[in-house]
């Protein structure tokens, strides 16, 4: 982790970090608190630090995001999936003679930006978030990384470690949950940016309502923003416009849930009485919103720890061949689904 990581989640400057980090006055104390908060829970070591100690730490793993779009962003971090990855992988990294490295980098110039990372600072392996990723943006950074595992993303064709949600299973769980509620009429928010893991949640879920004799009725599917809460005047319209709605709806990610039921909730339908939510993902803010939202929690500590378990295998020449890797996800039933009941 650098200076400019620090400064991005705590929404300062990099001038103010420093000032923090160093006991100088220029920054108040609620400021400095947030920061050195930060830097304690991401285990910064300011970069003298490591050089002194680069006998010790011969062992610098890359964690690398590579920013595009509406997906991964500058602020990415900040982020509650993203921040809690990242949050996982600097405990678990401590199991290991490892010390770890947050990189950014632009997605349209990956080739040139890490090229330059790993000249200024080479690494041992990287951990690569693939979440907004093609095909031939991982093999960029694999010709120029051996050592390389890509998380939150699978290209089953491709010779590369993958480590990632079983997107297919989450989705299937969540339409079986809903299913088994009594739902028969149900309805599908979906992300406007289409990637891998959407992809994967949308055939699982397809799958279980088809193996139930189910469908999505076409006027039941709807598109939020996918990385982003929020509660347009649009979505308004055209729920207004349904001339009768699902009985209840799955959302591709937590933050379609939340926009889904604020949405919903300014046009006066009641969660879980008219309309049942079920989200993926259990963010946080989850357990904020009212009611408070059923989804499909993912097991970011078991992500983090088998990545790290194929890092070292890699470092240790204990490998041999790559795997796709997919952790099993679990329903968290909370207070936005409800059995459904026929009106009469």
């Amino acid at each position: 982790m650098k200076i400019e990581d620090i400064a991005r989640l705590a929404n300062v400057s990099k001038s103010a970090v420093s000032l923090a980090l160093n006991d100088k006055p220029g920054v108040s104390e609620e400021t400095r608190k947030i920061i050195l908060d930060i830097a304690k829970e991401y285990n910064y070591v300011p970069l003298r630090k490591v050089n002194k100690n680069k006998k010790k730490q011969t062992k610098l793993i890359r964690f690398l995001a590579c920013t595009s779009g509406d997906i991964v962003t500058d602020n990415y971090q900040t982020m509650p999936f993203f921040s809690q990855l990242i949050s996982k992988l600097a405990d678990e990294i401590n199991h290991y003679s490892y010390s770890l490295l947050l990189s950014t980098i632009d997605k349209e110039m990956i080739s040139k930006e890490l090229k330059h990372l790993e000249t200024e600072q080479a690494s041992s392996a990287i951990i690569l978030l693939g979440t907004n990723l093609s095909e031939d943006d991982i093999l960029q950074i694999k010709e120029i990384q051996k050592n390389l595992v890509v998380i939150d993303t699978c290209f089953q064709k491709l010779d590369v470690d993958f480590v990632a949600i079983n997107n297919y299973q989450g989705g299937y769980l969540a339409a079986k949950h809903l299913v088994s509620e009594g739902h028969t009429s149900i309805g599908y928010a979906m992300s406007q940016t289409r990637m891998y893991n959407f992809s994967e949640r949308q055939k699982g879920f397809s799958d279980c309502l088809e193996d139930h004799q189910l469908y999505v009725n076409q006027d039941f599917f709807i598109e939020f923003p996918g990385m982003k809460i929020t509660d347009q005047l649009l979505h308004e319209t055209y729920l207004k416009n349904l001339h009768n709605l699902p009985s209840a709806i799955f959302c591709e990610n937590d933050y379609i849930a939340i926009s889904l039921v604020k949405t919903l909730t300014e046009i006066d339908y009641r969660i879980p009485e008219d309309i049942s939510i079920i989200g993926f993902d259990d963010i946080p803010e989850a357990t904020v919103i009212s009611p408070e939202l059923s989804t499909i929690h993912v097991p970011i500590k078991q992500i983090v720890q088998a990545t790290l378990e194929r890092i070292s295998k890699m470092i240790e020449k204990k490998q041999t061949h790559s795997s796709c890797q997919l952790i099993n996800t679990s329903l968290i039933k909370r207070n936005s689904v409800t059995a459904h009941k026929e009106t009469e």
